[in-house]
């Protein structure tokens, strides 16, 4: 399936009204949390994306997939990433939220967390370019993570976890490089 495919998508004539979608949902959860459910999904184009995993999953139904079904996150959106104890009580940094895990073709986890850092970015008020470059980055993260598990074994891989210490450094690392990258610009600019 030609990568191009991932970026095509146009509503199909028969799509169920997303709102029709929401209130189905509602049907299964616990009445007074409703509308609270609704309060929180109207604050922002985010915090809706936030509660509309549901209707995501009902739109990449039908589009192309590559085959593998796996166990999927299902909401796999940035906000949907934090720190918790581990079993082993090391403050590790993962996925936390699996309420909405349903079998699915893996991508559209993926494509989710994806659009979660345009949605979430353009919501902030960043532009464009920094919406692109933000989920281009997450788009690699992901990519050299499952580079990096199809060397290890299962078990190994069931143990993975990105601990909080290890985080903050690599983030540490991160902005010393591009604080010195923007002295090292200013500094030119100065001698012009």
């Amino acid at each position: 399936m030609p990568r191009s495919t991932s970026g095509e998508w146009a509503p199909d004539p028969d799509r169920p009204d997303p709102v029709a979608l929401l209130e189905e949902q509602n049907e299964t959860r616990l009445p007074w949390l409703v509308p609270v459910r609704r309060a929180r999904m109207v604050v922002s184009a985010f915090t809706f994306y936030r509660g509309a995993a549901r209707i995501m999953s009902t739109d990449l139904a039908a589009t192309a997939v590559t085959g593998p079904t796996v166990q999927a996150c299902g909401d796999a959106h940035l906000a949907n990433f934090g720190a918790y104890a581990s079993p082993e009580r090391e403050l590790v940094f993962d996925v936390n939220d699996f309420d909405e895990t349903l079998p699915s073709p893996w991508e559209w986890d993926l494509k989710r967390l994806a659009t979660s850092f345009t949605v979430a970015g353009r919501d902030r008020g960043f532009d464009d370019a920094d919406c692109r470059a933000a989920t281009a980055r997450s788009v690699e993260s992901y990519r050299g993570a499952m580079a990096g598990f199809a060397t290890m074994r299962t078990l190994d891989i069931w143990y993975a976890q990105l601990s909080v210490d290890r985080l903050a450094r690599a983030v540490r690392g991160k902005a010393a490089r591009r604080i010195g990258e923007f002295q090292r610009k200013a500094g030119s600019k100065d001698s012009l």
